[in-house]
């Protein structure tokens, strides 16, 4: 599991009991239905990013990937928030995605400069 930001850790540790009850509800909420982890990581994504909640799309982009989700199905997401939420959302969104995954436009990784 990759490292967790510094603030969240730092909560975790001053509220122990906070954050159990936390983690007990996101994952009694995610197998309450049918969807498969993959699929509820993929719709946290989505609302992270409609909220414009740039943590939240950075963790439910790794937790997606952890799941089982591919780089291009995680950028999909950012890309169908287009006719919802507008093109400078999207755009922020795939920014935030591409934070964590390291992708660039089109979903090819970044080109290192020639020399």
């Amino acid at each position: 599991m990759p490292k967790l930001p510094g603030r969240y850790s730092q909560f975790r540790k001053e509220f122990p009991a906070i954050t159990r009850a936390y983690d007990e509800i996101s994952t009694a909420t995610g197998k309450a239905g049918p969807l498969s982890e993959k699929m509820v990581q993929l719709v946290r994504l989505a609302m992270a990013i409609g909220s414009g909640q740039e943590g939240a799309v950075h963790s439910h982009t790794r937790r997606a990937l952890e799941a089982g989700a591919t780089p291009d199905e995680v950028r999909h997401v950012g890309l169908v928030a287009l006719t919802t939420l507008g093109f400078p959302r999207m755009m922020t969104g795939l920014a935030w995605i591409d934070d964590t995954i390291g992708g660039g436009l089109g979903g090819k990784r970044k080109a290192k400069p020639s020399r």
